[in-house]
């Protein structure tokens, strides 16, 4: 069980339940870290009073930095002072819950640290699964996943051994927003409209992955990392009550699902108490009052971004970095207003198509790729 924690993006949805969680278990926390927002992560070190808080826009550091004059919190900006939140010595445990590729120099730092990860940045395995993976292997870090979809794999398959058991893995989807409707219906759908997710409270890029379905793809190519996996053990349903969240089907043909209230908290404490389950204030799940729970299939054809990442999965390489940050790059626009709803899988396609997949990349060649699909987006808005 974690005792002291660092938590790298803690002003986000993840961070500030996280905190939630580790106040719960009366954890300590070593480290904060957020990209600019001075008032949140303020209130946040004076509540926890971690030794270090990082902010990666330094103008922003300098600010908090006067604002905690008072106090013995060390304050550092920029990018790399990341690293310094990720490999904290007191920290037995780093929570990666920053969005996007800006994770994962700072998840391989905490991994040759022997920390333990308690991973809620997709991004990190997307992109650089094997790397991370391997790395984990030679260091003997833990990586225990946050996602909720995650968490439900990797509890169902305690006890199991031997992963030649595992004839599929069945991650669960609510359809986002837009279920159900038409890729005509789906292109007149505005940022408002995509950011109405109607199970969970996410950040806006995240809740326009999910109307997308490409946070599914990129949960796919996740779980095929994590548990080294090929793309046709790993499969995709509908399920809008995001009651079971997600199910692990063996080769004797049992099927094992973990299921739950939508509250990202319980995957948040799991990951801290693991191997342990300590008692918990949410609300349980009650089967009497709770909706019958349906399942259907993914429809590809009005949410061709699972088909971009299902198609990335299978090429391997850096084509999941590309995916990733066409994808990254393209949602940005989106969410700012320049670009339409299907203009995000049109991007990433023409990014796929432009950027060569490499296999076997390094670390450079990941960042590379990273890079390449997003300035593909950008000649291409």
């Amino acid at each position: 069980m974690s005792k002291t924690i660092s938590i790298l993006g803690a002003t986000g949805s993840i961070g500030r339940q996280t905190l939630d969680v580790a106040e719960q278990l009366g954890l300590r926390v070593a480290a904060l870290t957020a990209h600019m927002d001075v008032e949140r992560l303020e209130a946040q070190v004076r509540k926890f009073r971690p030794r270090l808080a990082v902010l990666t826009d330094e103008a922003a550091a300098r600010d908090l930095a006067v604002r905690l004059a008072d106090m013995d919190t060390k304050v550092l900006g920029g990018p790399e002072a990341l690293l310094e939140a990720a490999v904290c010595p007191e920290a037995d445990t780093v929570v990666t819950a920053v969005v996007g590729m800006v994770g994962l120099r700072p998840t391989l730092a905490a991994i040759r640290e022997r920390k333990r990860i308690a991973l809620a940045n997709k991004e990190t395995l997307v992109c650089a699964g094997q790397l991370v993976m391997d790395a984990a292997d030679t260091h003997g870090a833990e990586i225990v996943p946050v996602d909720s979809e995650h968490s439900a794999i990797f509890q169902c398959l305690q006890g199991c051994a031997d992963r030649r058991e595992i004839r599929r893995l069945i991650l669960t989807c609510s359809g986002g927003p837009f279920y159900g409707m038409t890729y005509e219906e789906v292109g007149k759908m505005t940022k408002a409209d995509a950011l109405r997710h109607p199970n969970w409270t996410m950040g806006p890029k995240i809740t326009v992955d999910c109307a997308t379905l490409m946070n599914k793809g990129l949960e796919v190519i996740e779980a095929m990392r994590l548990y080294r996996l090929p793309l046709d053990q790993v499969s995709v349903v509908i399920h809008r009550q995001s009651i079971v969240h997600s199910l692990v089907e063996y080769r004797d043909g049992a099927v094992l699902a973990q299921l739950g209230t939508p509250d990202m908290r319980l995957p948040i404490r799991y990951a801290m108490t693991y191997p342990e389950r300590v008692e918990s204030p949410a609300e349980p799940l009650d089967l009497l009052s709770c909706p019958p729970l349906t399942f259907a299939q993914p429809d590809r054809d009005a949410f061709p971004c699972l088909q971009l990442a299902e198609a990335a999965a299978a090429q391997g390489g850096t084509a999941c970095a590309v995916l990733n940050g066409a994808n990254e790059e393209a949602v940005g626009l989106f969410l700012a207003g320049r670009i339409g709803f299907h203009d995000i899988p049109r991007l990433v396609a023409e990014a796929r198509a432009a950027v060569p997949a490499e296999q076997e990349p390094a670390l450079e060649d990941i960042l590379a790729a990273d890079q390449a699909a997003r300035q593909a987006v950008l000649d291409r808005a």
